[in-house]
């Protein structure tokens, strides 16, 4: 018998007398985790005896300190000419980048399920649950580490559920998804203005075109139809990619999603807060405008507040169900630094009946 096997069932007392058959082992590490974290710092004289702390306030003092920053960082701001430039060549960029990094910079987002249960229904555990089958009348034992229900239990699965996924890089939320999903009626359409993610994610042993399409969409710029109609999507998937958008089409961007969500359906959102580490970190001249920025690869990002995001979202018609701020502590106890880090996390309903109001929907 496989060694780690032996050790997990010692360790959970699990015995072969006793219908080690039909055993599904699940470490605590596998099983459901809680939203947002639970790991808080109550004495900031333990800080480096974790990698990571959950909901960490900021002070007043620490909250002026980021602000004077973010003024310094942004009181030169990139020339006109690079601007338009960032802007115009956004996708050869992007492409750049994957051509560097390939599927090896972003990990997939396995956490998706804990933030957004919504995204898997009737899944196991999302966190790798480690089963032992030893005949077949095993195949279908499941663990008792959580089942998670979700925005597509709501139609019969005959029905099937549609997720959309704008910005989908090179499939680290997309695959989860339908490695996870256990309907078989679920399907994923997924786009990306960078060609190299695309070809990246249909080049993937996991991409299955009965289950999923990926296509290169340029949501910015979308003058061309996707390949779904309006008011068929269940879910739309927007994971830190509105930040890498011209501020001033961020609102257009929600209207398309507006038009193509169905009546009830759902937009989940993580994106970078204001003050987040990485905002700190800017050097002058990486400012294109406020609280926007361009990274030395040439890609760009923005810094949202919770008002902002609910302006967007709220003025073309979405309602509110969850909009928080996500703050961590890292911290490298090696080097004995500390990083706060800052992200906005939302959900936003398209009603299911739609007010006549044209200046909302256009």
């Amino acid at each position: 018998m496989n060694l780690n096997i032996m050790h997990l069932v010692r360790k959970w007392g699990v015995s072969s007398r006793t219908g080690f058959k039909n055993v599904a082992l699940c470490h605590t590490r596998f099983r459901k985790k809680p939203q947002f974290g639970t790991r808080y710092l109550t004495d900031p004289n333990k800080v480096f005896q974790f990698n990571a702390w959950d909901n960490v306030a900021w002070d007043a003092e620490q909250e002026e300190q980021a602000k004077q920053k973010v003024h310094e960082n942004s009181s030169t701001q990139a020339s006109s000419e690079e601007k338009e430039d960032y802007e115009v060549n956004a996708a050869k960029y992007w492409d750049a980048f994957y051509d560097i990094h390939q599927n090896r910079f972003f990990k997939d987002r396995h956490w998706l399920f804990t933030e957004f249960p919504e995204l898997a229904p009737n899944v196991q555990n999302p966190e790798h649950p480690i089963s032992v089958h030893y005949s077949a009348e095993t195949q279908n034992v499941k663990t008792d580490c959580g089942i998670i229900q979700n925005e597509c239990n709501t139609t019969s699965e005959s029905q099937g559920c549609r997720i959309f996924e704008v910005g989908c890089g090179v499939g680290n939320t997309v695959f989860p998804i339908l490695q996870y999903n256990n309907n078989p009626n679920v399907f994923v359409y997924c786009c990306d203005l960078s060609t190299k993610a695309i070809d990246i994610v249909k080049n993937s042993e996991d991409y299955d075109p009965k289950r999923c399409h990926a296509f290169v969409y340029d949501i910015a710029d979308a003058n061309d139809p996707p390949p779904f109609e309006e008011n068929s999507i269940d879910i739309a998937i927007l994971i830190f990619v509105l930040s890498a958008i011209e501020p001033s089409k961020m609102k257009e961007v929600m209207q398309w999603l507006y038009r193509y969500l169905r009546p009830g359906g759902l937009i989940v959102f993580r994106d970078y807060g204001r003050y987040d580490m990485a905002q700190l970190r800017f050097k002058k001249g990486r400012c294109l405008s406020e609280n926007f920025y361009v990274r030395g690869d040439g890609t760009r990002v923005y810094f949202f507040t919770q008002d902002e995001l609910r302006s967007l979202c709220t003025e073309v018609g979405f309602v509110e169900e969850q909009n928080i701020v996500d703050r961590r502590l890292q911290v490298n106890r090696g080097k004995l630094l500390k990083m706060y880090r800052v992200w906005i996390q939302a959900k936003y309903r398209k009603p299911q009946e739609i007010p006549t109001n044209p200046q909302q929907h256009s």
